[in-house]
C-alpha cells in the first residue's frame, strides 16, 4: 500500500475528528468531573459507544487477531469469558454510580481512600494503575506502530507510526478533556465496527467463503480449531490469560472511571447492553481477521503483524484496506487517551494534597493537564522496547491491576473491610506480580494472572479481620445498597 494513501487516510480521519473533538467542548465546565468525567451527564449511546472503543483497541483487530492467528480458536473462547466479566458492571455499576453522585468521586482511588477512610490506599491504588496501565497505553502505541509499518511495507517506521498515534492522544484530550474523547469516541466506534466487518466478510469472500475457509483451517492447520491446539492455550496458560480479564471492567480505572458518568441508571443500562453487543460482533470479527491471515499467510514472522499484512495485501482493495486501518488507529487513539485522562485525574487527585474548595479543583486540572503529555511520553518509550505479544501484554497490565478487586468487591460487600488490608493487599500482591513478570519466576509453574488474585484475596481478609474498619463505612454501603435495587 502506498506511503501517500496512509498518509491522506490520517490526514482525513484527522480533521474530521478534530472537528467533532473542537464541538465538544460547547458547554463545557471549569471544574474536575467536568473535565475527566464529561460532567457526569454522559448519554446511553454516546457512553456505549465511547466504553466499546476504549475497551476495544489495537489489543482487538491487531492483539486478539494475532493471538488467533498464534493460538486459534482458543482465541475466541479467552475474549467470550470477558463477556461473563462484564456482567459485573450489572452489579457494581449502579453502585459506583451512586456513591460516585454522592460524595462527588471523580477517581476509583479516591472513591476506594473516602470508604476506608485512608488517603494511603487512594495513593496505593493510583501508584499501582501507573505502575501497569503506562505499559498498556504502550502497547497500544505499539499496535500503531506494527500497524503503519506493515501497511507500508516498512516505507513507514515503527517508531514513527507511534509518534503520530501519541501526538493524536495529546490533542484529543487536551481539547475538552472526557467530552471531547466520548465524542471522538462514539465516531471513532461506528467507524471502526462497520468498516472491519465489511472488509473481513469481503476478506473471506476472497478467500472462497468461510466453508472453504475452515476447510483450508481443517485440512492445512488443524491444531487452530480445537484447544489446546499447539499448545498457547493450554490449561494454565487459558487461566492466566482468562482469569484477570474477566475483571477488567473492575479493576482497570480508565474503564471503572467510566461507570461515575452516565447522567442516569438508565443511560447506564443503554451503555451495558450497546457495549455487548458491539463487543460481540467486534470479537467474532477480530477472529475471523486471524484466521483469514493463516490461511493466507502461514509464516509470519511475527503474529502481530497478521492483520496488517493481510490489509495490505491483494485480498482488500487499497482502499478499504485504509479505512479498516484508520479504524484500527482510532480504536488505539481511544485507549490512549482515555488511559492518560484516567492517570491524569488520579494523580492530580490521589496524590496532591491540597486544600478544599474551587482554588484546589483549578490547581488539581493544571496538573492533570500538564500530566498528561507526560504520561504518553512515558508510553511511547515503553512502545520503543517492542515486548512480546500484544494480547500477552495486555493481560499482563491486567494481572497487576487485578489486585484491586478483593479491596473494591470488600468496599461495597463487606463492612469489615480495613484500610490496612486494602493497603497489605494492593501493594503487597502487586509487588508479587511485579516481581514475577521481571524475573521470569512463577511460583509452582503458574503464571501471576492465575495467582495474583487469590493472594491479594487472602491478604485483604487476614489483615482486614485483626484489624479495626473505618468507622463510617456502613454509610457509603448503604447508598451503594440503594441504587443496586434498580436493575442495570
Amino acid at each position: 500500500m502506498s506511503e501517500s494513501l496512509i498518509w491522506s487516510a490520517v490526514g482525513l480521519y484527522l480533521v474530521v475528528s478534530l472537528v467533532v473533538a473542537w464541538r465538544s467542548r460547547q458547554g463545557q465546565g471549569t471544574g474536575m468531573a467536568d473535565y475527566f468525567l464529561g460532567n457526569r451527564q454522559m448519554g446511553g449511546v454516546v457512553s456505549a459507544l465511547s466504553y466499546s472503543a476504549t475497551t476495544y483497541s489495537a489489543f482487538m483487530m491487531v492483539g486478539l487477531a494475532g493471538l488467533t492467528y498464534a493460538g486459534g480458536v482458543g482465541a475466541l473462547g479467552f475474549e467470550i469469558l470477558y463477556f461473563a466479566g462484564v456482567s459485573l458492571v450489572a452489579i457494581f455499576g449502579p453502585r459506583f454510580w451512586a456513591v460516585g453522585r454522592h460524595f462527588g468521586f471523580v477517581t476509583p482511588g479516591e472513591m476506594l481512600g473516602h470508604r476506608y477512610e485512608s488517603r494511603g490506599v487512594a495513593i496505593a491504588v493510583t501508584l499501582t494503575s501507573c505502575l501497569f496501565l503506562i505499559p498498556y497505553a504502550s502497547v497500544q502505541l505499539a499496535g500503531v506502530g506494527y500497524l503503519l509499518s506493515g501497511m507500508s511495507g516498512g516505507a513507514v517506521s515503527f517508531t514513527t507510526g507511534v509518534v503520530v498515534a501519541t501526538l493524536l492522544a495529546i490533542v484529543f484530550s487536551r481539547i475538552a478533556g472526557m467530552r471531547s474523547v466520548a465524542w471522538t469516541d462514539s465516531l471513532q466506534a461506528l467507524f471502526m465496527i462497520v468498516a472491519s466487518t465489511l472488509v473481513a466478510l469481503l476478506v473471506v469472500h476472497e478467500l472462497g467463503g468461510f466453508g472453504v475457509l475452515f476447510d483450508r483451517l481443517a485440512l492445512e492447520h488443524p491444531q487452530s480449531l480445537v484447544v489446546p491446539g499447539n499448545g498457547v492455550f493450554n490449561l494454565v496458560n487459558f487461566l492466566g490469560l482468562t482469569l484477570p480479564w474477566f475483571f477488567f471492567s473492575l479493576s482497570n480505572p480508565q474503564v471503572s472511571q467510566r461507570l461515575f458518568m452516565p447522567k442516569d441508571l438508565s443511560a447506564m443500562r443503554r451503555m451495558l447492553l450497546g457495549f455487548l453487543v458491539f463487543g460481540f460482533i467486534y470479537t467474532l470479527v477480530s477472529v475471523l481477521w486471524g484466521f483469514s491471515a493463516l490461511v493466507a499467510f502461514p509464516s509470519l514472522e511475527s503474529a502481530d503483524l497478521a492483520t496488517p499484512t493481510l490489509l495490505a495485501s491483494n485480498h482488500v482493495p487499497p482502499v478499504l484496506g485504509v479505512i479498516v486501518m484508520v479504524g484500527i488507529l482510532a480504536a488505539a487513539v481511544s485507549t490512549i487517551d482515555s488511559i492518560m485522562l484516567t492517570l491524569a485525574s488520579m494523580i492530580a487527585r490521589d496524590l496532591r494534597r491540597s486544600p478544599k474548595g474551587d482554588r484546589s479543583e483549578q490547581a488539581q486540572l493544571r496538573l492533570g493537564k500538564w500530566v498528561m503529555p507526560m504520561i504518553a511520553l512515558i508510553a511511547l518509550g515503553f512502545a520503543e522496547l517492542r515486548l512480546d505479544l500484544i494480547a500477552v501484554l495486555s493481560v499482563a497490565s491486567s494481572s497487576g491491576l487485578v489486585v484491586a478487586v478483593p479491596a473494591i468487591v470488600g468496599a461495597f460487600f463487606w463492612r469489615r473491610g480495613t484500610a490496612a488490608g486494602a493497603l497489605v493487599s494492593i501493594v503487597s500482591a502487586g509487588a508479587l506480580v511485579l516481581a514475577s513478570f521481571v524475573t521470569g519466576l512463577k511460583p509452582l509453574g503458574l503464571p501471576p494472572g492465575l495467582w495474583g488474585l487469590p493472594v491479594a484475596t487472602l491478604l485483604y481478609v487476614v489483615v482486614s479481620l485483626v484489624t479495626r474498619p473505618p468507622r463510617d463505612g456502613a454509610q457509603f454501603m448503604q447508598i451503594a445498597a440503594r441504587a443496586s435495587q434498580t436493575r442495570v
